[in-house]
């Protein structure tokens, strides 16, 4: 490294959030940067250790170590360090085709297995690829990369998500002629209606987007295939066909009055605020937490995407509830480096909730037992307080008597994450599935019961990370393009 003694000289030094009273009046990005000169120290932290666990890419009971890409983490803070941010993006893209995405979106499982991280604050690995990417594509210099030569074979791409847009990339790196289907009006999946603007400026998805569509890559949007273009016409068409669909089946609240109007899911209320920024004007039929009472139920990533989108939109109060237990403030005994951290982590959306309220919008070991209304329309939610015990070998939570509860909501999100994917193309295509609903795909081959037909991502591994998403594309792109190759 460039400065061995970098990481007993520096301190860490985190990237500053706009203001609460300044960033809540505007849906854009919360983050500020940082200039060069900031992330040059920065990247002179990374201690040249001798096994670098940033980069190691692989899951121990079920928790990720390092990130999912194998960036090359040490080498891209050395260049950094140098000043040499080209270079940098070239290691960066050996392993990573987007890393405007994750360097917003990810939750950072390189910085939780930092070794500087088992003693000190880790180094900030995501603000400096943040960095890199950011100065690449201000300085004009992403350019787009056709391939060379055409196999003539054509691929199909279901989904243009996180998995599609990285298998589309590749695909058409290695000379296939790749379309690329949307069901909805705007490229980008879950980046461009599942998370919010404040979190992942759109402006960054559709100019890779515009990128990829310069490289060769076509898009078909507003056409959902199983419906608007028939499944097995799909599979007729093309060479083959990369399912990369997500996971996007909603776990749905099944309490009393779950049928009301008002009780909407979280990703139905994140993409009609999105898309109404988008277009410039807002569906009179869309849900709205203005004025209101919002409950959100979930206390993940999309539940403070929830919260945040429900400040921004002028609520009356916010409560979020989550049926796990508050996580510890540190590491407990049985996760230790360089796992990820399971610790209490307060996100931009719950800060933004103390702010505005004067209180943390989280209650803890609470659950939803009813909710009620009047003429049709939710007018409040019954809650309950549980605790978690062992019953025939596995944790269930348990009603407390006597904590029952009666809260005002005009509004109830469901943020409770995704059961699998969704169904009707899965069947009509009659393709096999796992104990979980997902695609089956023979081993790490990505391809699954039906010939020519692969699957990548949510649909098949179920519900994960942006990063892992960008992985599975990846890898599914390689094993159709041998299966290509041998055809």
């Amino acid at each position: 490294m460039g400065k061995p003694t970098g990481f007993l000289e520096y301190e860490r030094a985190e990237a500053a959030r706009r203001p609460v009273g300044e960033r809540i009046q505007d849906y854009e990005e919360f983050i500020v940067k940082q200039d060069a000169e900031t992330l040059r120290v920065q990247g002179a932290r990374c201690m040249d250790c001798g096994v670098p666990y940033c980069h190691a890419g692989f899951v121990v009971e079920g928790l990720s170590i390092g990130c999912p890409l194998c960036n090359l983490i040490p080498e891209i803070n050395d260049l950094v360090y140098r000043g040499d941010c080209e270079e940098a993006y070239k290691r960066l893209s050996k392993t990573h085709p987007f890393p405007e995405f994750t360097s917003r979106v990810c939750p950072a499982l390189c910085e939780a297995s930092c070794t500087l991280g088992e003693h000190a604050l880790p180094v900030t690995i995501k603000e400096i690829e943040r960095f890199v990417s950011d100065e690449m594509l201000r300085l004009g210099l992403i350019r787009p990369q056709p391939p060379l030569l055409r196999t003539g074979k054509r691929v199909a791409v279901v989904g243009s998500g996180p998995s599609g847009l990285a298998c589309a990339e590749l695909l058409n790196r290695l000379g296939n002629s790749v379309t690329v289907f949307e069901r909805a009006d705007r490229p980008g999946g879950l980046l461009m209606y599942g998370i919010p603007n404040m979190k992942l400026d759109k402006a960054l998805v559709l100019a890779r987007v515009a990128l990829l569509e310069e490289e060769g890559v076509q898009f078909v949007l507003s056409t959902e295939v199983g419906g608007d273009y028939p499944a097995p016409a799909l599979v007729k068409d093309f060479d083959a066909v990369v399912l990369c669909a997500g996971a996007t089946q909603e776990r749905l609240i099944d309490v009393p009055g779950s049928g009301l109007t008002g009780v909407v899911t979280a990703v139905r209320f994140l993409t009609a605020a999105t898309k109404g920024l988008l277009d410039g004007t807002r569906d009179a039929s869309a849900p709205s937490a203005a004025g209101k009472d919002v409950i959100v139920v979930g206390g993940g990533d999309t539940g403070t995407d929830c919260v945040a989108t429900s400040v921004r939109q002028g609520a009356r109060s916010i409560t979020q509830l989550e049926i796990m237990p508050q996580p510890p403030e540190k590491r407990a005994p049985g996760n230790p480096w360089p796992l990820w951290a399971k610790v209490q982590k307060t996100d931009y959306g719950q800060q933004e909730a103390i702010a505005v309220f004067g209180a943390d919008p989280r209650e803890y070991l609470t659950t939803v037992k009813e909710i009620t209304g009047a003429n049709g329309c939710v007018n409040g939610v019954k809650t309950v307080c549980v605790e978690w015990a062992r019953q025939d070998g596995r944790m269930i939570p348990r009603e407390i008597a006597g904590t029952e509860r009666r809260r005002p909501a005009q509004l109830v999100l469901t943020a409770m994450g995704f059961t699998g994917p969704e169904r009707a193309l899965i069947d009509r295509l009659d393709l096999r599935t796992d104990s979980r609903g997902n695609v089956a795909t023979e081993g790490d081959s990505h391809k699954s019961s039906l010939l020519s037909v692969f699957a990548a991502g949510d649909v098949r591994r179920g519900p994960g990370l942006v990063v892992w998403g960008i992985v599975e594309g990846r890898r599914a792109a390689r094993r159709c393009n041998e299966y290509l190759l041998a055809k």
